[in-house]
């Protein structure tokens, strides 16, 4: 029998592994649903301290709440999908965890289930490769992972891009076959240069792209609209005139934001650090500034929760204030009106 801290390609043995996924969030349900509706569940979890809502949806994804020794000393696979700013605790409380295993097999006949922890969380390279150093000499391996693209459902899977040390390879390989079959979409990266990290830069260039994309035209929106409503008119227009698909992906992406501006707030930080990290300093303000915009739109959207009710831009009490939120909605209600008459075919600057 192999030792715990030798990884072979038995690991695929085992018809059925056992795969946990930490984080009950509206990602990491829907990537517990899917492997389980593919045959991998129950997938198992912690659900400490969640909310009654959390726990449910989490039972409805076909996950089983259980204790963090349990999900070690039983789990092939663990993923953490959780927000940037839980990632490192929730990786350091399961290498705290193997390490208290691995102690306990010193004592017992019984050795352990082999582990890969898969870190699939929006952060930074160099977060990615300190959390790496926690398993150093554990019985377990870690695996960079990055999620690109929205909840998994019965129409869309999105990307999961996975790295490894060069000499995890054989593990990396085993995950992405496990992960493929049980309903994912897996990535490897490999070559010349690759190892822990890679998958974590994906991850932040496209986010630097994507969300970077989605708080400049928040601000905007917001900028204009504060010189006079006319001038956001003038914006969409312009807009329109000029570069028409811009209109198209405000009215697909600012509207998706606005409930989870709070989620975006900590994935803009990490990639303020990933630019420094990279050798440009001077960008990173950009991208403090996106996490500045997000924090905004989360407070007012948490604002909005704490009234009766929710307030849409359209159904504003007597004497109610505006707010961000309400002017967000209005430009865009007001460049999708724009969008439809023409899908923007009119105005392209390539037509003339």
């Amino acid at each position: 029998m192999d030792t715990p801290n030798h990884l072979g390609s038995d690991i695929l043995k085992s018809a059925n592994p056992i795969i946990s996924v930490i984080g009950a969030g509206a990602m990491g349900s829907q990537i517990a649903h899917r492997l389980f509706q593919a045959g991998a569940g129950p997938i198992l979890t912690n659900l400490d301290g969640r909310s009654p809502e959390t726990c449910k949806r989490a039972i409805e994804c076909g996950m089983k709440d259980t204790s963090y020794a349990d999900i070690v000393s039983r789990t092939t696979y663990i993923l953490s999908v959780v927000p940037p700013k839980d990632a490192f605790a929730i990786a350091e409380i399961i290498a705290d965890t193997v390490k208290i295993s691995n102690a306990e097999e010193t004592t017992s006949s019984q050795a352990r289930t082999k582990l890969v922890f898969i870190d699939c969380n929006a952060v930074n390279p160099s977060s990615a490769k300190q959390m790496a150093k926690l398993f150093v000499n554990t019985s377990a391996t870690f695996i960079d992972g990055a999620i690109v693209g929205g909840p998994p459902s019965e129409v869309y899977n999105p990307g999961l891009y996975i790295c490894a040390n060069p000499n995890d390879e054989a593990v990396l390989d085993e995950v992405e076959v496990t992960l493929k079959k049980y309903g994912l979409q897996p990535f490897s990266l490999k070559g010349e240069g690759t190892g822990i990290g890679d998958a974590s830069a994906v991850k932040m260039a496209n986010s630097g792209i994507v969300k970077g994309a989605i708080a400049l035209f928040t601000s905007m929106i917001l900028a204009s609209y504060n010189s006079s409503p006319s001038t956001s008119q003038g914006l969409l227009h312009s807009l329109h005139i000029s570069q028409s698909t811009f209109i198209d992906q405000m009215i697909r992406l600012v509207p998706q934001m606005t409930p989870k501006a709070y989620r975006f707030v900590g994935e803009m930080k990490e990639v303020a650090r990933f630019t420094e990290d990279e050798g440009l300093d001077e960008i990173s303000c950009i991208y403090e500034g996106a996490a500045h915009i997000f924090q905004k739109i989360a407070d007012v959207h948490e604002a909005r929760g704490r009234r009766e009710g929710q307030i849409s831009s359209d159904q504003n009490g007597e004497g109610s204030e505006i707010d961000e939120i309400d002017v967000l909605l209005t430009v865009i209600k007001d460049a999708k009106k724009l969008w439809d008459k023409d899908k923007g075919k009119s105005w392209s600057p390539m037509m003339e």
